[in-house]
């Protein structure tokens, strides 16, 4: 038991044969404890009521998104939770939740289907007029950089140290998972994934950023784990359902137990997914940055579909779930992008207790991915673009700027939470290609709708 307890009490992902010697030895003693509870699950009671919990922009939630977290909160696992103000419905927890757990239960989809969905943000030191002089050259960039889609990858993918970690060989999923992983590093997802360039504003000196006041050609990205944090996610989700079993308006909340063999593995699992997350990423920025000529001023990245070993205000131990959260902790950097038309900031978190030091991870969505495909209009996406000199790679209705909150409004219920440091403008985006109502081509000034 000592032994398991010093592998979970790692805050880091397993580093070296020793630590999975220990872990399968932890393993072997707990089988008993994992043998009886798949023998025998009981169906979990919630609360009758809810713990209570901090909404940050109440009037802009959607009364789904509401409902969920109070049912979060009625979980017997459950000690502390936030909604913040991007918040709307999803499955389980609500995307904008933040919810604190005892710390032996994790909750895979209290962390999401796309484990470890993060940002990440390179700021050159290049005049802003460069985006303008060389509009096309960084358009062409970004079709020959990136890669979207499900089930995409680049024909030659980039070698990766990751792959040589032992973490690889810990579980039977995470083997069977390794070929997809290797196809498709270095890549992005569909839906609300975007690499995009444009315009970083600091009005102000900010010792945080070490960058002078001015504008900055900068290079911003948003995706996941891909399929192989899917596959860890759909794998570990099922056993928690049969494991832990919930009433039907909690049923996605099912959790797994860290002292148990399924909850080891799908902690590496996400410990796993969050490190190739930021690999997908690196790539991107790396492969940019060459043929820019240019190494970037600075980098600034966050997860913000994850879960975390951390302290309430009063010392106890839980594990935090932020899915669609970004980590706001004093001090502590974090981007919060807008829509493709509206800027998004960088910020600093300013560590609010009652939020779990956490914040917004966009502006959220107001509208479903179906209620936009079927209520919006092609020619009024166009203009908006066109009024904001956006040009668009990809994409697709469901993602149109007007599917999206003001982000400026969810900025003003977080002032509390985090501090504005930049301002980003984004000119040039690169999605998935439209699955549906694709466009033609246009080419008009400031917008052209191209695919790849």
């Amino acid at each position: 038991m000592a032994q398991l307890e010093a592998v979970l009490a790692q805050p880091e992902p397993f580093r070296d044969e020793d630590d999975f010697k220990h872990l399968a030895e932890a393993v072997v003693a707990r089988r008993p404890f994992n043998e009886a509870l798949r023998a025998q699950p009981t169906l979990q009671a919630l609360h009758k009521r809810a713990l209570p919990y901090t909404i940050y922009g109440a009037e802009g939630i959607e009364p789904g998104a509401k409902k969920q977290m109070e049912v979060a909160m009625q979980l017997p696992i459950a000690l502390a939770g936030a909604l913040m103000p991007d918040a709307h419905q999803g499955y389980g927890l609500p995307i904008g939740g933040v919810l604190a757990t005892e710390p032996y239960a994790v909750i895979p989809y209290a962390v999401g289907v796309d484990i470890a969905c993060r940002m990440c943000l390179s700021i050159f030191e290049i005049e802003a007029s460069y985006l303008d002089k060389h509009h096309s050259q960084l358009k062409n960039l970004l079709l020959k950089n990136t890669c979207f889609g499900a089930g995409q990858g680049f024909e030659k993918p980039m070698a990766d140290d990751l792959f040589d970690r032992p973490e690889w060989q810990a579980t039977k999923v995470i083997r069977d998972l390794k070929k997809k992983a290797l196809a498709q590093v270095g890549t992005s997802g569909t839906g609300n994934h975007f690499v995009e360039w444009g315009l970083l504003e600091i009005s102000a000196p900010s010792e945080a950023l070490g960058l002078p006041p001015g504008q900055y050609l900068a290079l911003l990205s948003h995706s996941g784990s891909r399929g192989f944090g899917a596959g860890i996610a759909a794998h570990y989700t099922q056993i928690a359902l049969q494991s832990n079993p919930l009433p039907a308006e909690a049923k996605h909340l099912a959790w797994l137990d860290l002292r148990t063999e399924a909850g080891q593995e799908y902690w590496i699992g996400m410990q796993l997914a969050g490190d190739y997350a930021a690999a997908n990423h690196h790539h991107i920025h790396k492969k940019m940055a060459q043929d820019l000529g240019l190494a970037p001023r600075k980098m600034i990245e966050n997860h913000h579909n994850f879960a975390w070993k951390e302290l309430l205000s009063n010392g106890q131990e839980v594990i935090v779930h932020r899915k669609g959260a970004t980590p706001a902790q004093a001090g502590v950097l974090g981007i919060i992008p807008g829509s493709m038309s509206q800027p998004g900031y960088v910020v600093s978190g300013l560590g609010k207790a009652e939020a779990l030091q956490s914040a917004s991870h966009g502006a959220g969505r107001r509208m479903s991915r179906g209620k936009a495909k079927k209520d919006l209009l092609p020619e009024d996406w166009e203009a908006e673009l066109r009024r904001n000199r956006v040009s668009l790679l990809g994409g697709d209705l469901d993602e149109a700027p007007m599917a999206y909150k003001d982000l400026n409004q969810v900025m003003l219920h977080q002032e509390e939470l985090v501090q504005v440091l930049a301002r980003f403008v984004p000119r040039i985006v690169r999605m998935a290609d439209a699955e549906k109502n694709r466009l033609r081509k246009k080419k008009k000034p400031g917008i052209s709708f191209e695919e790849s």
